[in-house]
């Protein structure tokens, strides 16, 4: 899948990438307000640079929304996950206390881009712990209860999907998935579960996860697009 990565007045970083599957070009719109740019091998460099800058407006729109899902967390932030509780502190220099289920993670400047970072990545440990320790288990259950089977099953800090099957019926989980709703996360794992036996989204693949999900698939899968793999 062969990149070019260009910058591009006004909407800054652009990676512009053929892809062979692809059957439409296709925009996206990174956390970083970088934009990527799909485009099938048929369609030329100037067709696709025309439909970026006809599509500018849409583009500046999805940087403002980036923009505003950065989530700054203060001194009076706590967050309660799955299996703990997360509070913030100043000290002298950087570092995570525990008590059991409970983490205070201290900072000398809790403001700073490389203090909100800091924080980031502890909140990436906390959720990749919580992941790996509830959802193989949890996806598992809800396999046997409804005669799925899959082969391997990995924990991983995809920040563009939730989750994916491969077509060796390999289960990739996001451990962003531990900020979700406990009836999201069956939502999801059912969501791959249905595709170890359809492998697209096609109306047999909506039926039978509409099944499962108590006849609400669609209901369920717009209130996940609500929720943002980059919000705490």
């Amino acid at each position: 899948m062969p990149r070019q990565v260009v910058q591009l007045d006004h909407l800054g970083e652009v990676t512009f990438s053929r892809n062979g599957r692809s059957k439409n070009i296709k925009l996206s719109v990174k956390p970083d307000k970088s934009v990527l740019v799909s485009y099938p091998y048929h369609v030329s460099k100037k067709e696709v640079l025309q439909f970026v800058v006809k599509n500018e407006a849409w583009i500046r729109q999805q940087q403002a929304k980036m923009d505003r899902r950065k989530t700054k967390v203060g001194l009076n932030t706590v967050i309660e996950t799955k299996l703990h509780r997360i509070s913030f502190g100043l000290s002298d220099e950087k570092r995570v206390r525990k008590n059991k289920s409970e983490f205070v993670i201290e900072l000398p400047d809790i403001e700073l881009p490389e203090s909100q970072a800091y924080i980031e990545d502890c909140l990436t440990a906390v959720y990749r712990y919580e992941a790996k320790v509830l959802l193989p288990q949890r996806l598992k259950e809800l396999a046997g209860k409804n005669g799925f089977s899959y082969q391997r099953v990995s924990i991983r800090n995809n920040r563009r999907n939730w989750g994916s099957c491969s077509s060796q019926n390999n289960i990739s989980l996001n451990l962003q998935m531990m900020k979700l709703p406990d009836h999201l996360i069956d939502y999801i794992l059912l969501h791959e579960l249905v595709h170890t036996q359809i492998k697209n989204h096609g109306p047999k693949f909506w039926a039978k996860l509409d099944q499962l999900c108590g006849f609400r698939a669609k209901a369920l899968a717009r209130e996940v697009q609500k929720y943002s793999t980059y919000t705490l």
